[in-house]
């Protein structure tokens, strides 16, 4: 299986205009956090979103991200190969027929683009985030709180080959001594069960907080229309205090 698949996350990029959650949430005043959570199982097939062919691994994340935080919500629109590798060509330029062209995404760069265009699913409607924000690379405690208020944290990870062996054989993905890192790739983050669970390659995978902390190099989390309800997430938390921020939201 591994041999067909594919990465995509560009090295990770700073910048000192990121906007972060460290400075619009009280961490100490949030609502509880329930131990396990998420609205995964509503999917029944993610697809694989044309990352067994190109290095769209960002863009079939934000793909997998919509389709969760509308089916909370009610709806489910889906989306194909073509729709996403379409978006990562505009993002990117990638060229289907120059093969090096295919050179993955920068996260700030697909971050903008979703706020700015959004991505198209298969009836040609575009969906748009309304503003994100960057979370400490491998605070476990902010990545998780916030994959329960937004519904889904984008994670930018460091990726070892033990993973893909873990992946392959079914087993959550763990810190693994000495594994070396050839790879740069992007996991949705939709809930927290045993352990966290992210969607790649079309499926649902566990991934201990070990691995987070180890491996993670950039995060994000969205504010998505496809999952609010009257200003409010499917879970009842109301984000009206970020999204008024004007500055935010012009980001």
């Amino acid at each position: 299986m591994s041999s067909s698949l594919k990465f995509g996350k560009k090295s990770a990029r700073y910048d000192r205009r990121d906007m972060l959650m460290s400075k619009y949430l009280d961490m100490a005043n949030l609502p509880p956090i329930p131990a396990q959570f998420g609205h995964e199982g509503l999917i029944t097939s993610y697809g694989m979103l044309g990352n067994d062919s190109v290095g769209d691994c960002v863009l079939a994340g934000a793909a997998h991200e919509t389709m969760v935080w509308s089916a909370s919500a009610g709806r489910f629109p889906s989306f194909r190969d073509v729709e996403v590798i379409s978006d990562y060509s505009a993002i990117t330029g990638y060229d289907p027929s120059d093969p090096r062209s295919d050179q993955g995404t920068d996260m700030h760069d697909a971050m903008k683009y979703r706020r700015q265009t959004g991505i198209l699913d298969s009836r040609g409607l575009r969906h748009k985030i309304g503003a994100y924000l960057w979370l400490e690379p491998g605070n476990v405690k902010h990545i998780i709180a916030a994959t329960y208020l937004f519904g889904a944290v984008g994670l930018g990870i460091r990726f070892p080959d033990s993973a893909m062996d873990q992946f392959d054989s079914g087993q959550p993905w763990s810190p693994v001594g000495g594994s070396l890192v050839s790879n740069g790739h992007y996991v949705s983050l939709v809930a927290n069960r045993r352990n966290p669970v992210c969607v790649t390659w079309g499926k649902l995978q566990e991934i201990t907080e070990g691995f987070i902390r180890t491996y993670c190099d950039e995060a994000v989390a969205m504010i998505s229309a496809d999952y609010l309800t009257a200003g409010k997430t499917t879970d009842g938390f109301d984000v009206a205090s970020l999204v008024k921020d004007a500055d935010l939201l012009r980001k």
